[in-house]
């Protein structure tokens, strides 16, 4: 679900969506709340309010930032992956001088053929599925590479060089396929924790005492938009080739720039 939702919906329609949905719901229990039961505001009961926050606050901070640091950690070795993958074909495309015309000019269309190829099958492939033309594109570059005959040792080590850069390509290629499937976010249990505590500090929240109905409401916003923010961020972060903290298809389209004018 959480896959669909970023896929689908702008980062900043969510976080207002987020941000409405919460503070909305919390301060429509609130206002329930303090009309069922208004001895509340009296705050006879603050110092078990406060006792119960201050266990749940901190739990709750920690594990949401233990799992930003962790899933910021996969987009940017995500990041990483792209770039090497872009890299790669930047550094065939400056060996092809090297080589002959015939075979300079065949490199150059199926790289470029292979890099407009992965940019187009990006968004299927951010959900862990190649495309055909892609994986055939990179079967065309490997033969382009393999019908070269060096015809000196400086041709011979350079073609060594280019195919090795071509595997690293294919590897981080592979390895991005890997990681949009494996890195999958939070598992279900885990986002029940986070409902769970989130809910836990939101209901705390609820339930302080406060005879001053403004400053009550007030309090329950703000903490409601503090959790509607921490949810954007893990659901934002939980797929790291997807939405717009994700790791985009720049590197690759860079590798298009390069190759293009050439």
């Amino acid at each position: 679900m959480s896959r669909w939702i970023v896929s689908n919906v702008p980062s900043v329609l969510l976080l207002a969506a987020l941000v409405v949905v919460v503070a909305a719901g919390t301060v429509a229990v609130l206002a329930y709340v303090r009309h069922r039961f208004p001895g509340l505001a009296q705050g006879g009961h603050n110092d078990v309010a406060k006792v119960g926050f201050s266990v749940v606050g901190p739990v709750y901070g920690f594990m949401i930032g233990f799992i930003v640091v962790v899933l910021w950690g996969q987009v940017n070795a995500a990041d990483e992956v792209a770039r090497t993958e872009g890299a790669s074909a930047v550094q065939m495309a400056r060996d092809l001088r090297y080589f002959e015309a015939a075979d300079s000019d065949r490199i150059r269309q199926s790289l470029l053929e292979y890099e407009r190829a992965a940019v187009a099958e990006w968004s299927r492939a951010a959900s862990g599925h190649s495309a055909p033309e892609a994986e055939s594109a990179l079967a065309r570059l490997y033969a382009a590479y393999e019908s070269v005959q060096p015809r000196d040792d400086r041709q011979r080590a350079v073609l060594a060089n280019s195919l090795a850069s071509l595997d690293q390509l294919s590897l981080s290629r592979t390895e991005r396929l890997v990681m949009a499937v494996t890195n999958a976010g939070p598992s279900w249990s885990l986002w029940l924790v986070i409902f769970l505590l989130s809910g836990l500090v939101l209901g705390f929240a609820v339930i302080y005492g406060e005879t001053r109905a403004r400053t009550h409401y007030a309090m329950v916003a703000a903490v409601s938009v503090l959790v509607a923010v921490n949810l954007f961020l893990v659901t934002e972060l939980a797929h790291p080739f997807l939405g717009e903290l994700g790791t985009s298809s720049e590197a690759l389209r860079e590798a298009i720039n390069y190759l293009g004018p050439q």
